[in-house]
């Protein structure tokens, strides 16, 4: 009887700790299932964000939602810009956003492809446009241009902070005839 006794307390003790360590284990996997959907919901908010700087910052002209957009000690990374980087939304703004869309009023950039992780967004793009204006004391050509790039913004607390610009400048001056186009090694 004493043995039975045992037993059976062994058995409930073993259902209890399995019970729990099913429990356990569907609070775990909510927990994960939870973060991935947050993980997967903050990227997807983040590319959004970065999607308007492109539709409503240099497409529509719209300086305001820069202010939105971009946290205040921002920082744009660019080989074409004197120094390397631009810091502050001011400079953003009047030597970045301004530049470009006085020196091409019908400015297009359109995102081609976003891919997020962690706290970045890297996008690829295409921006097109009528060199109408002065661009870095070049006189306008009127030639059009459409050149590619990349761009990699990382982000805290909602807002973009950081940025790494790259794009073709090189073929952008060459369409503008400022830069001769390259010609094949002689002899090839």
């Amino acid at each position: 009887m004493k043995r039975l006794v045992t037993l059976v307390t062994v058995a409930l003790v073993v259902a209890a700790v399995v019970t729990q360590w099913q429990r356990v284990k569907e609070l775990g996997r909510q927990v994960l299932s939870s973060r991935g959907e947050e993980i997967s919901l903050t990227a997807n908010e983040n590319k959004a964000t970065v999607r308007r700087v492109p539709d409503e910052v240099f497409n529509q002209g719209n300086l305001s939602v820069v202010d939105e957009l971009f946290a205040p000690d921002y920082v744009l990374h660019d080989p074409g810009v004197p120094g390397g980087e631009l810091r502050g939304l001011e400079a953003f703004k009047e030597q970045w956003v301004s530049m470009f869309r006085t020196a091409f009023p019908d400015l297009r950039i359109i995102i081609e492809d976003q891919v997020a992780e962690g706290d970045k967004v890297a996008s690829r793009y295409t921006a097109s446009g009528t060199h109408q204006g002065e661009l870095r004391g070049f006189p306008p050509t009127n030639n059009r241009v459409e050149v590619t790039g990349t761009i990699t913004s990382r982000f805290a607390e909602g807002k973009i902070v950081e940025e790494w610009n790259n794009f073709d400048s090189m073929g952008m001056m060459q369409q503008l005839g400022i830069v001769p186009p390259l010609e094949p090694p002689q002899g090839a």
